[in-house]
């Protein structure tokens, strides 16, 4: 840990949050002189104080560490880049336009990446009014079943959440092209285009 750097990094996030040394301080149970050491670089945080000081300051560890914030690359905002975290413990799904740092049920979580979809086990796409109609004769069984379905598309992404009891059928608003991305609890997250 650079004390220089993390010390003007929480002098930074401090100031964008409006709030004094002090009241920093007052928030974390020390005194104003260690948030003053700290913001000089005279002195670190304890280790026992990273969690603490990350939540107050909406950071994670790892940005006090290192000192930086990671900033995200402008790509034009194309949603079919989406990035999709999903929690191997308890299922939630997480989806990210640019780099992130996600973590769920105490574990850091890594984007997965989708596989194309072989053409004997994509999802069943029809039209039905103006509306895609999607299924798939998938098992939906307890320890195996599609998690969700999302429709990607260049400026929006719509996502359908699936339960392990439901058959796997679901309608979308017929928009123009776009990637149809799923995830089996078993077999990994996989894409498809809807054309």
């Amino acid at each position: 840990m650079d004390s220089k750097k993390t010390g003007a990094l929480i002098r930074e996030l401090r100031r964008q949050k409006g709030l004094t040394q002090e009241q920093l301080a007052a928030r974390l149970s020390v005194s104003g002189k260690a948030v003053s050491k700290w913001e000089t670089g005279a002195g670190c945080p304890d280790i026992s104080m990273l969690n603490a000081l990350s939540r107050e300051l909406q950071v994670p560890v790892e940005a006090l560490l290192s000192g930086a914030l990671l900033e995200n690359e402008q790509d034009g905002g194309n949603m079919k880049n989406t990035r999709y975290f999903v929690c191997p413990v308890c299922g939630s799904i997480t989806l990210c336009t640019g780099e992130a740092a996600i973590s769920c049920c105490g574990r850091s979580l890594e984007p997965m990446s989708p596989c194309k979809a072989p053409e004997d086990q994509r999802l069943s796409v029809e039209t039905v009014e103006d509306d895609w109609y999607i299924s798939a004769d998938h098992p939906m069984e307890k320890d195996h079943y599609i998690s969700f379905v999302a429709l990607a598309q260049g400026d929006r992404v719509q996502l359908v959440k699936q339960y392990p009891e439901w058959e796997m059928h679901l309608r979308l608003p017929k928009r123009g092209r776009g990637m149809l991305v799923w995830y089996c609890t078993r077999h990994g997250l996989f894409w498809q285009p809807l054309i």
